[in-house]
């Protein structure tokens, strides 16, 4: 797997990021098949999080005594439902809920410390300081290595930059949004932020904030998947018509649409780390092989033309 500079951690890492989200022990066979052909690929980052269920004690558990060559990214803060039984989104975007979850992932990953926090949503209503200044505190503590964002906006991230150039703070060093050649008619889950607009693309080309980008293929679409959610989420002509053109660039490079669009996402003009969820080890392959796939100027267009 071809690898690339994550300077946040001052080291090179595998250009994919596993993603972990749907990982349970009742199917930790498959998670340990995809965690062993992941190392042995050239992988090391692993995408979880506390609000993804068994997510971080299976990620624990598959690898076991290969820690050391694993970069862990979990998340805190998630919102939680309120308990009025309204649905309404309770936030949780704060120093106490931070340091909560935190602890709460590092004794379930059985780790001291873990290389990337990031918080999995934000709370615009609250000021930014606080925030940081919790986070950076895990920092100078040693438990985490750096910290990021999830599903933050530009302007969020742009008042938390702000913030920790006056004040000293490492700051962000990572954001977390989703990022594909197909376009969204909605988010997929409550609150979730995207990087496709002009404004945002255009933003992290100028900050070069490295981006973890979730859901690169679309939920399957580029694999011809037709579920309800890729369907709710993703079923418009422009993206059919944007699958058929990375078909028609894959059958000349011998590649598959969803391997064109992962190659799409690795010719952005500023660091992306595509969040992949295999289900099999050669679905991962599949994946990994993307990583070698050279597009061109015209065939960048041609993408871009849909």
């Amino acid at each position: 797997m071809r690898s690339a500079p994550l300077e946040p951690l001052g080291r090179e890492v595998g250009g994919l990021v596993l993603g972990t989200a749907k990982w349970t022990h009742r199917r930790r066979a498959r998670a340990q098949e995809l965690t062993d052909a992941f190392l042995e690929l050239g992988g090391s980052v692993f995408d979880t999080g506390r609000a993804y269920g068994e997510s971080e004690s299976v990620v624990a558990a598959c690898l076991g005594e290969r820690r050391a060559d694993a970069v862990l990214a979990t998340k805190a803060a998630h919102h939680d439902r309120a308990s009025e039984g309204t649905g309404a989104l309770a936030r949780r975007v704060t120093p106490e809920a931070i340091a909560a979850d935190l602890e709460a992932s590092l004794e379930t990953l059985g780790t001291e410390r873990v290389e990337i926090l990031m918080l999995h949503r934000d709370d615009p209503s609250k000021p930014v300081g606080p925030i940081l200044e919790a986070l950076e505190e895990q920092r100078r503590a040693g438990r985490i290595g750096s910290y990021g964002a999830s599903n933050w906006s530009i302007a969020r991230l742009d008042e938390a930059a702000a913030y920790a150039r006056g004040h000293g703070l490492a700051g962000f060093t990572t954001s977390s949004v989703h990022l594909s050649l197909a376009e969204w008619t909605e988010p997929p889950w409550p609150e979730c932020l995207g990087a496709r607009d002009r404004a945002s693309l255009a933003w992290y080309e100028r900050t070069r904030l490295p981006l973890f980008a979730w859901s690169p293929a679309a939920a399957g679409l580029f694999a011809g998947e037709a579920d309800s959610d890729v369907a709710r989420v993703f079923d418009t002509p422009a993206n059919a018509e944007r699958r058929r053109r990375a078909a028609e660039v894959g059958a000349r490079l011998g590649a598959s649409a969803t391997q064109i669009a992962l190659a799409w996402l690795l010719h952005r003009p500023f660091p992306v780390f595509p969040i992949v969820g295999p289900r099999s080890v050669a679905e991962l392959r599949e994946s990994a092989d993307a990583l070698e796939l050279e597009l061109t100027p015209d065939d960048l267009a041609f993408l871009d033309g849909a």
